[in-house]
């Protein structure tokens, strides 16, 4: 039987000797933002209590133009490496500015 484990309201992170940090809803927009020069960035911590372990997002940007989406995964995966490392589940989507503007109006 499957017994889901217990956890804290974030998730913390050691990048080598720099200091911890907090896997959060804000940390990951922000950091997507910033590294992929995001205009847009959604981020919904989808765990059973909201406790950091299960994200779902949806990342826009001018980056995406031309790639394929496996690329786009790759991108949003290597720009969260380390985050990734203590989330137990992470959904993504990824639009350029375009496909974006073309969803928002359907």
């Amino acid at each position: 039987m499957y017994t889901p484990k217990k956890c804290s309201t974030s998730t913390t992170i050691a990048e080598g000797n720099k200091r911890e940090m907090a896997v959060t809803s804000d940390h990951i927009r922000d950091k997507l933002t910033k590294e992929l020069a995001a205009v847009h960035v959604d981020v919904e911590d989808t765990s059973p209590n909201r406790c950091a372990a299960s994200y779902k997002v949806l990342v826009v940007s001018s980056q995406f133009e031309g790639k394929p989406l496996l690329q786009r995964h790759r991108m949003v995966n290597t720009c969260l490496a380390e985050e990734l490392k203590e989330i137990h589940a992470f959904e993504q989507k990824t639009l350029t500015p375009e496909q974006w503007d073309k969803q928002k109006s359907q």
